[in-house]
């Protein structure tokens, strides 16, 4: 896996037909690429790439304490790897990183994916305040966890993410919460001109499915995907409903 700009990043390039732009998935709040299921990470018949944010899985650095700062750090990494344009498909903060590129940078952005997002991504007080403390940050991430799931998820996907997210330092969890709960696009997202497609869990309470309505009430032409028996991790715990409706969304882009 290469790293460019303090980025690592995992590629998949997949020989089709058909000519794709390529896909860029950006990972949520203390998360990594390993967070999107190989499904998605080497979605058949497309490029795509899976990154690891600054301070996050296997890229070097710190964290970042707003959606600005992360947003700086991919246009850095895209101009570096001479990415021209692609499909951009963001996970809750990986959302509000690709909205802020289409609204900001929308010459680069041929296509969004929202999935568990929201034009505002306000964080609950105590998890702020639980996530700022090394003595108390293992049982945050554990509550972040279980908010984050279905009841319907198997206890073992539960526990893989709880120690996925547990690798992650104390101090980035807290600053990509931070960012989140700065994060409010609620005037500009019906600004928004690029084809979107907003996926949500329906069991959803990190970014309940009223956050997914209002998205598609205010992005003109969007898709809405509303998947049963998943929660705020969508893409883990019904990847292959992902996967399916990430296809159908890609099959109006040809380069």
């Amino acid at each position: 896996m290469p790293l460019e700009s303090d980025i690592y990043y995992y590629s998949f390039s997949s020989t089709s037909t058909r000519i794709h732009p390529p896909i860029v998935l950006i990972h949520g709040a203390g998360g990594n690429h390993l967070f999107w299921p190989p499904g998605i990470r080497r979605l058949p018949g497309y490029n795509t790439i899976s990154l690891d944010l600054p301070g996050h899985g296997k890229s070097p650095g710190r964290g970042r304490q707003s959606i600005d700062a992360y947003t700086a750090d991919i246009l850095k990494w895209i101009e570096e790897i001479k990415l021209n344009r692609a499909v951009f498909i963001g996970h809750s903060m990986g959302s509000a990183i690709a909205i802020r590129l289409a609204l900001n940078h929308p010459e680069i952005v041929l296509g969004l994916g929202l999935i568990g997002s929201g034009a505002s991504l306000h964080v609950h007080p105590d998890l702020l305040d639980s996530t700022s403390s090394i003595t108390t940050f293992d049982n945050a991430v554990i509550k972040i966890s279980r908010l984050s799931f279905s009841p319907s998820a198997s206890e073992r996907l539960v526990e893989l993410a709880t120690k996925r997210m547990l690798e992650t330092r104390q101090s980035v969890l807290y600053g990509d919460l931070r960012a989140c709960d700065e994060f409010d696009e609620t005037m500009h997202i019906s600004n928004i001109q690029q084809p979107t497609i907003i996926i949500c869990g329906i069991d959803d309470k990190m970014t309940p499915i009223r956050y997914s309505h209002f998205l598609s009430s205010k992005i003109q032409g969007s898709e809405l995907e509303i998947i049963s028996d998943a929660g705020h991790m969508v893409m883990m715990e019904q990847p292959q409903a992902v996967e399916f409706a990430i296809n159908k969304f890609m099959n109006k882009f040809y380069l």
